[in-house]
């Protein structure tokens, strides 16, 4: 696994930058392209450019397959949903098919009864890797970071850090319940992007990219590489190094 940093003078580069990023990554891929999208406010404007032109006609729409990292239990409808900033702010128009469109099931039962279909998904769709077992899950990761160094929704000091068995876990302990991909799922990709911009966000970067295993951010590895793409106020220190 390698690891290295692109830092960009603003938000709005940094999001024009990320976007150039990750269609160069789908233009040279082959086959299914399976992203994971992030959740939170930083990836909206990415969102948002990736479909508009010149990006919305540059993305091979029909190859791929989209899952996220996490979601809050609650309607998709709903302000809060992962799912539903996804779906306004790019697919809701995106010529992507909506059958390779998986959000996490938050629609009835239970947390835990969601991430347990939302687990059985996934491994089902691995399982259809039979005759390429070596390619990871996923071909792009992309991920937040909170100021307490979380990312998805795994949190520092939860016992979900420690899962091993679990590709999706139901979260509580927070206002409002989640579901989150875990360790081995998220790590299980060609290439991590951590996408961090603000100075809230800066220690915890620092922090992350140091290494800080208390930091969960800090524990996602990959196959290929982890990248993180900072905007200016998050990448300050390094400045001055």
């Amino acid at each position: 696994m390698s690891s290295r940093i692109e830092i960009f003078r603003t938000a709005e580069r940094h999001a024009v930058g990320v976007a150039d990023w990750l269609v160069k990554q789908m233009q040279e891929s082959h086959g299914d392209f399976r992203l994971v999208l992030s959740g939170g406010n930083t990836p909206r404007l990415l969102y948002e450019h990736l479909g508009r032109r010149p990006y919305v006609e540059r993305i091979p729409w029909r190859r791929l397959q989209v899952f996220w990292g996490d979601e809050r239990f609650v309607p998709h409808n709903d302000p809060a949903s992962n799912f539903g900033m996804a779906l306004t702010a790019l697919l809701l128009d995106a010529p992507v098919p909506r059958a390779r469109v998986h959000p996490i099931p938050t629609d009835s039962g239970t947390p835990e009864e969601a991430a347990g279909r939302y687990d059985v998904l996934l491994r089902e769709i691995r399982a259809g890797d039979g005759d390429n077992p070596t390619r990871p899950m996923f071909d792009v990761v992309l991920l937040g970071l909170g100021a307490d160094g979380h990312t998805a929704s795994l949190f520092p000091e939860s016992p979900l850090l420690d899962e091993q068995q679990r590709w999706a876990a139901p979260v509580t302990g927070q206002p409002l319940p989640r579901i989150t991909l875990t360790l081995p799922a998220l790590s299980n990709c060609r290439h991590a992007a951590f996408l961090v911009t603000g100075i809230e966000k800066q220690r915890a970067a620092m922090g992350a990219i140091g290494g800080d295993q208390k930091l969960p951010a800090a524990r996602v590895k990959s196959e290929g590489e982890v990248i993180w793409f900072l905007d200016r106020e998050a990448a300050e220190p390094l400045y001055h190094k």
